[in-house]
């Protein structure tokens, strides 16, 4: 599909979209969702991007791409003098309109789909994006809108966005399963734009999120020799980390840690071995920063030095950190909802119960019943790294409504029954 024709589909469907219930088809919490409730749902989202705003001092303008009617927008907006937004549908532009007509220094816009062409280089202290590129269908107009972003930041000016990073599939993508960003395409992109990457974090789940600077003049000041003052767990702070799993990760707290430090000129590595950088923080007030780094697979137990690197020279000098062994996995069901409106608890009202379990070593172990009737399910896998799974479960034909008992079972471990009301 041409890109003009992709971006007609694009403006079409979220126009359908958005005349049948933009509440859900925004943050999918449950089907005509009131006002009210529909904004509180965005507390979640604004504390992802709310410490970012630590990393540069203006706050005089942001930008959201793909602002629909205005959810993140409303909060955010009493943290710069001026909000823009941008969508490619008309209908949710018209409904940001209305519903941010109290909010004076909000300024949703339509535009294009792939580009931000109404607005001058330079112009905006942040920019940020959720729950948006996963819809698009197109790689060239995902990385377009991001090469935009760094057209319109400032120099020193932080890009903070939400990607699908689930393994890519065969599957062909549409205008609601966009396309999916391996870490490798992120590198590359990140590389040939001059953009410096901050944090990539939770990769290969279906909200993997990525922070970007623009880099400014004196981010390639003069080096300063940093200290390593301590090593923790990234998770936990505690002196010890487990070596696998979704804990097994580690944080350095850096005095004088350069400006010009980012994830691809940065190298952490426990006993040798380089391990994945996820994040560097900025300065707090005692000058120093944090820098998470997931441990190497089979690293060795015990104590193992950590050593980091800026542009193949040493940045501090080594430290160490104990390293134990993971303890076994244990499931634990972390969730229970209808498979449609997600916020009704376990009132089920579309015939499908999904079901959140963390620490899945083998999904085809999971196996559910209600009320004694065998159900089949449906598996997804939404966190291979803290093994967090989702399986949804088809209620039995003619269920009766009112009370019900859901009864699962992970390889030899049961749980106790967990009631559900059906609707």
């Amino acid at each position: 599909m041409d890109t003009p024709t992709l971006l007609d589909s694009m403006r079409a469907d979220w126009n359908r979209r958005a005349a049948d219930d933009a509440n859900y088809y925004v943050a999918f919490g449950r089907r005509h969702q009131p006002d009210d409730e529909f904004f509180l749902t965005a507390n979640g989202t604004v504390k992802q991007l709310l410490p970012e705003l630590k990393r540069f001092a203006g706050r005089e303008a942001a930008l959201e791409i793909g602002c629909g009617p205005g959810r993140l927008m409303r909060p955010l907006a009493r943290d710069f003098r001026e909000i823009h937004g941008v969508d490619v549908s008309d209908q949710m532009i018209r409904l940001a309109s209305e519903r941010l007509s109290h909010t004076p220094n909000a300024f949703p816009q339509l535009c294009s789909g792939s580009d931000l062409s109404m607005y001058p280089t330079a112009k905006f202290d942040f920019v940020y994006s959720y729950a948006v590129f996963q819809h698009i269908p197109s790689r060239d107009v995902v990385f377009a809108y991001l090469r935009e972003a760094f057209r319109v930041l400032k120099p020193g000016g932080i890009l903070r966005c939400q990607l699908n990073g689930l393994p890519p599939h065969a599957r062909q993508y549409d205008t609601w399963s966009g396309v999916r960003i391996t870490p490798a395409e992120i590198a590359e992109f990140v590389s040939t734009t001059g953009f410096h990457l901050l944090a990539l974090e939770q990769v290969w789940t279906q909200y993997t999120w990525i922070t970007l600077r623009k880099p400014s003049p004196d981010a390639a000041g003069p080096a300063r020799h940093a200290r390593l003052r301590n090593i923790s767990n990234a998770l936990t702070g505690e002196a010890v980390t487990p070596a696998s799993g979704a804990m097994a990760a580690i944080a350095l707290w850096i005095e004088r840690l350069p400006a010009s430090c980012h994830l691809l000129n940065t190298t952490v590595t426990a006993d040798g071995r380089p391990c994945r950088l996820a994040y560097i923080g900025p300065a707090a007030a005692d000058g120093v920063s944090q820098v998470n780094a997931v441990l190497p697979e089979k690293v060795r137990t015990g104590l193992v030095m950590v050593e980091a690197t800026h542009d193949g020279a040493p940045l501090c000098s080594p430290g160490w950190v104990r390293i134990m062994p993971a303890g076994p996995a244990v499931p634990r069901i972390t969730g229970i909802s209808d498979g449609v409106n997600l916020l009704s608890g376990n009132r089920i009202h579309s015939g499908t119960v999904k079901v959140t379990v963390e620490e899945v070593a083998h999904a085809t172990d999971f196996h559910a019943a209600i009320d004694a009737t065998i159900t089949e399910a449906e598996s997804f896998c939404t966190d291979p790294v803290g093994q967090r799974w989702e399986f949804n479960l088809n209620l039995p034909a003619n269920l009766p409504h009112g009370q019900h008992y859901v009864s699962i079972v992970l390889g030899r471990r049961g749980f106790p029954p967990i009631p559900i009301e059906v609707v």
